[in-house]
């Protein structure tokens, strides 16, 4: 019976990647891949070739998750990557997981880089408890979701688009007050890397000055 092995992949920094890492994507006989363009230009890099790499992402993976946990069962190595840092976090990757462990095959999530956790830990803010909310919701429960953080005592942690960061940081404002204590951390591990550290009010006004681009990970101090 085969084993499905969550891969991470880097979030910037190819060099980010571990040994282990490589060695299962070389010894895989089938990969999964959110984006192939992305996983097919890791591979080079790595020096991998002729590899089996399927498509597994928001578009498609309900459609083809029984097929998916069938062949995981048929081979031996089976890899799931995501574009960057570690699947099934905020990833469709999580639905062929679920199923491969309902089926009763083995799961195997190395550990390795998730854009969050460096950001948690370079921001400052307490990172002994904290909350990881992923996206933000994009209309539908988006206000009772900032006022269910609103007496947040813990360090609360969002991904983010560069086009919606400032609205996001302009709600923020409104629902958690202007003095809350914030940090952007942009680009994690990439050439560009920035953390922005603040008050809400002073960090919203940097990037309506200077427009973001890239990978954001948004950080809110508890309210303690």
């Amino acid at each position: 019976m085969g084993v499905l092995f969550v891969v991470p992949t880097p979030v910037g920094n190819l060099e980010d990647i571990t040994l282990r890492a490589i060695r299962l994507l070389k010894e895989a006989e089938l990969i999964y891949s959110e984006d192939t363009r992305v996983t097919k230009k890791l591979l080079s890099h790595l020096e991998i070739t002729g590899k089996h790499i399927i498509p597994f992402h928001a578009h498609n993976e309900h459609k083809q998750l029984e097929r998916s946990v069938q062949t995981v069962r048929e081979n031996e190595c089976t890899v799931l990557v995501s574009d960057a840092g570690t699947p099934a976090i905020s990833d469709p990757g999580f639905l062929l997981v679920r199923a491969c462990v309902e089926a009763g095959l083995e799961v195997t999530c190395l550990p390795g880089p998730t854009a969050f956790v460096p950001a948690l830990v370079a921001s400052g803010f307490p990172c002994d408890r904290f909350l990881y909310e992923g996206f933000l919701p994009h209309k539908k429960g988006r206000q009772t979701k900032w006022l269910s953080i609103l007496e947040e005592e813990r360090t609360v942690v969002f991904y983010e688009s560069p086009h919606r960061i400032i609205k996001a940081l302009e709600e923020c404002v409104s629902i958690l007050g202007a003095d809350r204590q914030v940090c952007v951390a942009r680009e994690i591990s990439k050439f560009f890397e920035e953390f922005k550290r603040g008050t809400a009010q002073e960090v919203l006004d940097y990037y309506k000055a200077n427009p973001p681009k890239g990978e954001i990970v948004l950080l809110i101090k508890g309210n303690g």
